[in-house]
């Protein structure tokens, strides 16, 4: 099986370039989802993080809402740096247990996982092969503010408290620019395929 992690800057394209992936077979894991999942009443995480945030980032269902906690974490880095100390190795472990499984049923899939934080929390060094999205600065904030609606100073801020893309570049064996259309974006993930079906890494 061939274990690809995925990463970049927010909004730089990641889910689309995912999404190009599957289309062609390849497996995706997604840490988000599964962080998202975590947080849930009755799942691992979901006790510690009420603890450490309080009763107000809860929900009339009494679920947290993610938007009150974004709000607060990302205004705070040592309240995100509490968060992801909570989150993340929890996360870690539920996708290498899943990597796990995924091999015995499907030895010959290839497999990405598409982690923001990859890089920061050391999980890429889980895998042989790391891929990172690129694009301009400029398109992360376009796509924030008009995108997820964002303010201009919410969409800086997000970008900013996460490692440069310039940084993470050093660390990608593959790069992908999806600064350009899709038809390109598209091109370069079918070079990427092309190359992983010849290859003979695993792990």
């Amino acid at each position: 099986m061939l274990r690809i992690g995925l990463t970049g800057g927010i909004a730089s394209g990641k889910s689309t370039v995912c999404g190009m992936l599957q289309d062609r077979g390849c497996t995706i894991v997604d840490a988000d989802k599964v962080a998202h999942k975590l947080l849930l009443k009755g799942q691992p995480c979901f006790g510690r993080v009420v603890e450490a945030f309080g009763v107000d980032i809860l929900d009339s269902a009494g679920e947290i809402d993610r938007n009150r906690l974004g709000a607060i974490v990302f205004e705070n880095q040592s309240l995100l740096e509490t968060l992801e100390g909570i989150v993340h190795p929890e996360v870690i472990r539920q996708i290498l247990a899943k990597l796990d499984i995924i091999e015995k049923e499907q030895p010959h899939s290839k497999v990405v996982v598409d982690a923001s934080l990859i890089i920061e929390s050391g999980f890429y060094k889980s895998f042989r092969r790391l891929v990172v999205v690129n694009c301009k600065w400029e398109q992360q904030m376009e796509r924030l503010v008009s995108g997820r609606g964002l303010s201009e100073i919410q969409a800086r801020r997000r970008i900013s408290i996460q490692m440069p893309l310039e940084q993470k570049l050093r660390f990608a064996d593959y790069v992908i620019d999806n600064s350009g259309s899709l038809e390109n974006t598209r091109g370069q993930v079918d070079a990427l395929l092309t190359e992983w079906s010849s290859s003979s890494w695993t792990m």
